[in-house]
């Protein structure tokens, strides 16, 4: 999954056709957990761009959008939020699927 380098690439990235953003941290034991399941994940949704974005180097995007749990995820269709899943507790691979089948075209 390919790392938020800063806020003008997630300007231009939540105004791609569909793009999730993973909010993470290297600490955050629930996230380690999950990610040997997202790159099985990004293969079965290639329509959609998959960006972590480490919530300690943009603390203040995270405060901004109310991320105040981690992992979270949030997704843009052409700049628009169509959806988030966050909270604190940790995520199975079902969830996450189900969340993104949820997501509106």
């Amino acid at each position: 999954m390919e790392k938020l380098q800063s806020l003008e690439q997630f300007e231009q990235l939540k105004n791609e056709e569909r793009t999730i953003f993973m909010f993470t941290a290297d600490w955050c034991p629930d996230c380690t957990v999950i990610e040997p399941i997202l790159p099985r994940i990004e293969v079965d949704y290639p329509e959609y761009t998959f960006i972590s974005v480490d919530r300690d180097e943009f603390i203040d995007l995270c405060s901004e959008m109310n991320i105040f749990g981690i992992p979270s995820f949030v997704a843009f269709h052409s700049g628009e939020e169509v959806g988030r899943f966050v909270s604190k507790a940790r995520k199975s691979q079902a969830e996450i699927e189900e969340f993104i089948n949820g997501l509106a075209d």
